[in-house]
């Protein structure tokens, strides 16, 4: 296999086989003479059938950049209020609701910082609650996360409720309860 280097006023070819051992010393201080099984061969004056030949070496990266209709094209790309709502409504509430259990945190969208925490399955709530699941257990955790995230320095949140998720029953409860301890949700 050759390789081909072009330069402005002349061609030169290089053969694959140009890797020197490791016990042969160059007879001069020439560049040439440092790869002793290279065989070159240098040309002057390239005729346009081997300019033709070698111009499959050309890369062409100029063309890399997309035009406006490929981007639009593209499913993937965000809007406006995407990339900006996460600078906009900074913490977000998260509930979730298990057979035993209800957890509910908030976190800081931009760094996923964990700003305050409240579980039924926690050592205080687990053995002073008749039941972690019910009414009242939502209630208690609602209130515990409004605490600490004012504890926290955090006075406004956002719930973003998911697919085909109504707020009601128990999440109703908890967000309800949020809201009058004094957090406003944005």
């Amino acid at each position: 296999m050759a390789a081909c280097i072009s330069s402005s006023p002349s061609l030169v070819f290089f053969s694959s086989n140009f890797v020197r051992t490791h016990g042969e010393k160059p007879t001069s201080l020439s560049w040439s003479s440092s790869f002793p099984q290279l065989k070159l061969s240098v040309n002057l004056f390239p005729s346009p059938s081997t300019l033709t030949l070698n111009q499959g070496f050309i890369v062409q990266a100029a063309w890399t950049r997309r035009s406006r209709g490929e981007l639009a094209k593209k499913p993937n790309r965000k809007s406006w209020k995407q990339k900006t709502d996460m600078y906009m409504r900074p913490f977000l509430l998260n509930v979730f609701f298990s057979k035993r259990f209800i957890h509910a945190k908030v976190m800081h969208r931009g760094t996923s910082k964990v700003i305050s925490v409240a579980t039924t399955n926690s050592k205080d709530l687990r053995n002073t609650l008749p039941s972690l699941t019910d009414v009242n257990a939502c209630r208690v955790v609602g209130k515990l996360i409004a605490e600490r995230s004012k504890e926290a320095d955090v006075f406004a949140m956002s719930y973003e409720a998911r697919k085909d998720e109504r707020i009601e029953g128990r999440l109703g409860i908890v967000l309800d309860t949020i809201k009058e301890s004094g957090i406003i949700f944005v």
